[in-house]
């Protein structure tokens, strides 16, 4: 674990004031870090442009690359594109605060900046809310699996449910059940 995040470190102290870049390859073993459920796997490339003063860091994070997560609709795997920027100032102060999201606070005798949870962090929200394959792309048979069933066919099937007197108190059941429904409905 702690080889991990070393990976996405950047030594500062010994860095003049100005500009510096830094380049990263993200790979499984960070999501796996993260014990992230949703990301199965990927390969993404971070820049990062420093630029340091007496009182801050800049950072200029550009990631681009792909993960792997789960469809929505077919539940194939389904590798999505990341193109993210974004920015993050790093302060020092004696006084432990809390990362707000835009800032980080670091102690003056840190050593190093650890980015492994920005990066992570700023992947999973590059993520679609909707994770599909684009149109065409999905495994045709899970998705007959997951057909739609229409009013009609809906019908059929509880009407010959409520034909079948093999089990009547799962009928009685499936009744009680409709009924809470249609009332929850009104």
């Amino acid at each position: 674990m702690m080889n991990t995040t070393k990976r996405y470190c950047i030594a500062y102290k010994g860095l003049k004031n100005g500009e510096h870049t830094f380049d990263f390859e993200v790979g499984d073993d960070l999501f796996q870090l993260f014990g992230n459920t949703e990301i199965k796997g990927g390969h993404c490339d971070v820049k990062v442009r420093l630029t340091r003063s007496e009182r801050q860091l800049q950072l200029q994070v550009a990631i681009q690359g792909h993960v792997v997560v789960v469809c929505d609709r077919c539940l194939g795997d389904c590798e999505l594109p990341i193109d993210q920027n974004e920015e993050l100032i790093v302060k020092f102060s004696d006084e432990i605060r809390e990362y707000d999201g835009e800032t980080l606070w670091l102690s003056p005798v840190e050593d190093f900046v650890d980015l492994a949870q920005f990066i992570y962090e700023s992947i999973v929200l590059a993520l679609p809310y909707q994770r599909v394959h684009p149109e065409g792309e999905c495994d045709p048979d899970m998705l007959k699996r997951f057909r739609i069933v229409s009013d009609k066919e809906f019908e059929s099937i509880e009407a010959a449910a409520e034909k079948d007197d093999s089990n009547p108190e799962w009928n009685e059941q499936l009744s009680a059940l409709k009924e809470e429904l249609e009332k929850r409905q009104k």
